[in-house]
């Protein structure tokens, strides 16, 4: 498997115990900005789309409640199909 493909798979993981409850967004984030080398391995949208997803996600934990303009389950959501995206262009 290749370092990329095992990054995916990391970051799968986090993302799936941060929808748990078991990792915190910062601690998520952290682990998904430091992602520099599968960032660079992928067309420059991605990083662009990455980035901004992980900043409304930092956003959304500002609050107690769903906002209405950062929805937490649906940023979580686009994050998992980026994810899914990534590994296509990868594998392709």
């Amino acid at each position: 498997m290749s370092h990329h493909g095992s990054s995916l798979i990391a970051l799968g993981q986090s993302l799936a115990q941060l929808r748990a409850d078991a990792l915190g967004v910062a601690a998520f984030c952290s682990q998904a900005r430091a992602q520099t080398e599968l960032l660079a391995a992928l067309p420059p949208r991605y990083a662009e789309v990455w980035l901004g997803l992980l900043d409304r996600l930092e956003s959304s934990a500002l609050f107690n409640e769903e906002s209405c303009s950062f929805s937490q389950s649906a940023l979580l959501d686009s994050l998992d199909v980026w994810l899914q995206k990534a590994t296509g262009q990868l594998v392709a």
